[in-house]
């Protein structure tokens, strides 16, 4: 049974509901205030704000003695990523430091009304984060004084102190259960897709016939592959110079072209609801000058944390890409593209990739180190033969590793429904709960 308040009280905000009698309700600019004074990252070290809170930028990070390029923090400073295809990068700054200038830091004015941990968890409640962002124009209602006129006439639900912390402690054990259980999940996760791609570099690095006679590849990882196989450079592979998408942030609209990039590439799939945006037409057709997507195209991510990580086209839909993603296109005469795909997705391509890479603040590969990439092949007709073979026992993999995402994402929408509930005022903690 739910432990719930004596007595509501309309809220009068439709996000909000109805919250306990003996709850105040009052706007944001009550309690915090923006910092909004410049400084340099040396002075202050740089801070990154993101989804799982503020941490530390990476030490690889340039720095720079302008003194303008970047917003001061405070410990126990809120900070709110403004951009809405950020949004959730968000939570309390541990110590004093900068973040970029598109976030929004405020400054708490009555430190003995609104206890840290519990505006974190209210800040980064669903329903809060959707309030926030709902006026927002766009992908991009960037602009952090815009975004703080409506943030500080947001009115918010504020307990007794006592109450705060009893609802912190409360929601910080049970948060930590559930995220123990995802990483349980996710480690499942990770063993299926180590086997499965042990699987694949069995099957095209070795092929389907045990009997085979076999030479040495010159690659130690790789070992001996059939005697009737080659090495060939990707460049040779391809049927158009391999390209990448515009170095240039689009201008993003309401309606148009989706625009993908990294974040879009989730497990090997090209996932359209994690779009960066959408843009004009116009936008499309100049940038489809350089390069355009199309059905079998292999999309591989040559820049960021996920360098490395590809996907394949299996959809005639218009849609263009960002610079961190380049496009092999197959010539079918040469390569199957899913044998090619599986290719890019194996543990000697992923080998190469790593041994290529630069470092500036991310990982990142060039154009001409991707195109002098190779992969073992076998004529056309076995590489046919191998993934129609590789497609059936792969399945399995697929299944399970879905129905584990599946797990994670109904933990996940439990705890935002938690949260929420509580911060609310919907269900009510008492000590006897910790």
């Amino acid at each position: 049974m739910i432990n719930k308040y004596e007595n509501y009280k309309i809220s009068g905000y439709e996000w909000l509901g109805e919250i306990p009698q003996n709850w105040n309700i009052s706007r944001i600019a009550r309690y915090y205030k923006t910092r909004n004074e410049k400084v340099d990252d040396t002075t202050f070290p740089p801070l990154s704000v993101t989804m799982s809170g503020i941490v530390d930028q990476l030490e690889n990070v340039s720095k720079s003695d302008d003194g303008d390029n970047r917003k001061l923090v405070r410990k126990n400073d809120f900070v709110i990523n403004s951009r809405s295809d950020r949004k959730g990068s968000s939570g309390i700054s541990p110590r004093d430091g900068s973040v970029s200038l598109i976030n929004i830091v405020l400054e708490p004015i009555k430190p003995n009304e609104v206890y840290p941990k519990f505006s974190q968890y209210l800040f980064k409640s669903y329903y809060f984060k959707e309030e926030f962002f709902r006026n927002g124009k766009g992908i991009h209602g960037d602009l952090w004084t815009t975004k703080w006129d409506y943030l500080k006439n947001i009115n918010i639900p504020i307990p007794s102190m006592k109450e705060q912390k009893l609802i912190s402690n409360y929601l910080d054990i049970k948060t930590h259960k559930i995220e123990i259980l995802i990483k349980k999940i996710q480690k499942k996760i990770e063993l299926l897709k180590e086997q499965r791609i042990s699987l694949i570099n069995q099957c095209i690095t070795k092929g389907l016939d045990p009997n085979v006679k076999m030479k040495d590849s010159g690659v130690k990882s790789i070992g001996k592959i059939p005697i009737h196989w080659d090495r060939i450079c990707i460049k040779h592979l391809v049927s158009t110079k391999i390209a990448d998408g515009p170095h240039v942030t689009p201008t993003f609209v309401d309606q148009g072209i989706p625009f993908l990039s990294v974040e879009g590439i989730v497990g090997n799939k090209i996932d359209f609801k994690k779009i960066r945006g959408f843009i004009t037409k116009e936008s499309h057709e100049i940038y489809s000058k350089k390069c355009k997507p199309q059905k079998f195209d292999i999309l591989l991510v040559k820049s960021g944390s996920t360098t490395g990580k590809s996907s394949i086209v299996e959809t005639d839909l218009d849609f263009n890409i960002w610079s961190p993603l380049c496009i092999l296109r197959s010539n079918t005469k040469k390569i199957y593209p899913y044998f090619f795909f599986n290719s890019v997705q194996s543990g000697y391509f992923r080998t190469q990739v790593e041994i290529g890479w630069s470092y500036g603040t991310q990982p990142n590969i060039g154009m001409g180190v991707v195109e002098n990439l190779w992969i073992v092949t076998p004529p056309l007709d076995e590489q046919v033969e191998i993934n129609s073979h590789l497609k059936k026992l792969l399945v399995s993999f697929e299944r399970k590793i879905e129905n584990y995402l599946k797990q994670i994402e109904l933990y996940k929408e439990y705890r935002f429904s938690l949260i929420f509930s509580i911060v609310s005022g919907k269900i009510k903690i008492t000590e006897n709960m910790l």
